[in-house]
């Protein structure tokens, strides 16, 4: 079942101004707002919950909502509108309906968005009529209806399609998200900052002083983790944590690492993709609950994990945060390449007994939009009367592989349903209701690098 969201009242469409005038536009809204609520009718006021800094490389939503196709918040986030946007905008190219931009079709809108001007009229009327799908309009992002904040998105652009000395263009907006339970309106506010990285890094001191002061701050960088560039440092430290999806990194391992770099700094870092094993590990929790199990737990000394091909994050992540409860300590790797690029763990445990662990990437058909889900799992024991054998596995997929490995008779055997609420935009309005350090992520993202440390040396 979809979650819904409600209704969204546009105060103010994206409209350009210069950046020196972004806080004074800001301002004149809530000055007209206040002045209506002196009058006759409700008016609508500034969400003061948080500050939500989005770095996002990808130019797709700034290109849709330039050519007309995509008319919400231009926000960095993947939600219904933009769903819709896509989705017209790859029918008008006659390009095949996906779920994420293709190359071909960013390369489509980038040619026509230098020939057609920029979408600057306010009146729905005006706008082309793909922009108001019923699909997509009405529609609010999860993010503005359940935390009404200040987005302020970063969209760098490649020097090369920047044209000389351009310089950075700059977009503030107001939406309300429809609450039947309140008479009046509470609305975000969006701020959109594009242009070359180079000219983004020089106003890193502007950037930070469009976050609300006294209220809680966050940075979504939808990128791989950049820890190493000052730009991302200054970012990251002016705010109270950074929000990754290491399903999208484009260099697993070397962002996992990244990633637990900046925990030892003393960062506060969340990963959405970390969110999405919920289910697997409250599960796996569950089946050595009964007394009678919770014993054989310490005669698990075999794992097998399969994953979607692509990216080894989830499984990496599983796997860490695993042996972190259980206290083994990663001692060799083995890497095999071949249809599976099976990666096998040796673990050791307090009681000095072997654990292996393989890791395999199965090659699926039909790809969905996270890359890398867990498949299925199996926790066994080479111990034959040990009562610990457990396989979970996703209810699109079924358990074969693991059935076709045999014993599964003897296996306690469930079944993980699809969970509705694994998209990014879902988990971070989560985890910004709950956004206190995450230690069971913390020590299991250090388990799954020191693996990752001994395929580097392997």
């Amino acid at each position: 079942m979809s979650q819904q969201t409600s209704p969204v009242v546009p105060l103010l469409t994206p409209k350009e101004v210069s950046i020196n005038q972004i806080q004074t536009e800001l301002n004149r809204i809530w000055a007209e707002q206040t002045a209506k609520a002196n009058g006759s009718g409700p008016a609508a006021v500034r969400a003061t919950t948080f500050s939500l800094l989005v770095y996002e490389p990808a130019q797709t939503q700034r290109l849709l909502a330039q050519l007309g196709y995509y008319s919400g918040p231009v926000d960095g986030i993947f939600g219904p509108r933009m769903k819709v946007a896509l989705h017209a905008a790859q029918k008008d190219f006659g390009l095949p309906q996906t779920n994420h931009a293709t190359a071909e079709l960013l390369q489509r809108l980038r040619q026509k968005a230098q020939q057609q001007p920029v979408q600057t009229s306010s009146d729905p009327q005006t706008l082309p009529v793909f922009s108001q799908d019923s699909d997509g309009s009405g529609i609010a992002d999860l993010i503005a209806n359940q935390n009404p904040c200040r987005v302020v998105s970063l969209f760098p652009v490649n020097d090369a399609m920047d044209e000389e000395g351009a310089d950075l263009r700059a977009e503030v907006a107001a939406y309300c998200p429809v609450q039947k339970q309140r008479n009046s309106l509470i609305c975000c506010e969006y701020i959109t900052l594009s242009g070359t990285r180079r000219s983004l890094e020089n106003i890193t001191t502007l950037i930070q002083s469009l976050l609300m002061n006294d209220l809680p701050r966050f940075l979504w960088w939808k990128s791989d983790p950049d820890q190493s560039e000052e730009f991302f440092q200054k970012l990251a430290r002016s705010c109270n944590g950074v929000i990754f999806d290491s399903s999208s990194f484009s260099q697993t391992q070397e962002g996992l690492i990244k990633m637990s770099q900046m925990v030892e700094q003393g960062l506060n870092v969340a990963d959405l993709n970390w969110k999405r094993l919920a289910a697997w590990q409250e599960l796996t929790a569950e089946a050595f609950d009964p007394p009678s199990r919770r014993s054989a737990l310490l005669e698990v000394d075999r794992v097998t994990i399969d994953y979607e091909a692509g990216n080894p994050a989830q499984a990496l992540l599983f796997l860490g945060w695993l042996a972190s409860r259980l206290q083994w300590h990663p001692t060799a790797v083995v890497q095999e390449e071949g249809p599976y690029n099976l990666l096998t763990v040796t673990f050791q445990n307090p009681q000095q007994r072997q654990i292996q662990a393989e890791l395999a990437a199965l090659p699926v058909a039909d790809v969905g939009e996270i890359a890398g889900d867990l498949i299925d799992l199996k926790l066994a024991s080479t111990n034959l009367e040990a009562d610990c054998c457990t396989v979970l596995c996703s209810q699109t997929t079924g358990c074969m592989r693991m059935e076709a490995g045999g014993g599964a008779q003897s296996c306690r055997v469930q079944q993980v349903t699809p969970l509705t609420d694994q998209k990014s935009e879902v988990l971070l309005s989560q985890h910004l209701q709950r956004w206190s350090r995450d230690v069971l992520f913390e020590e299991g993202l250090a388990v799954s690098c020191a693996i990752l440390q001994l395929i580097a040396l392997a």
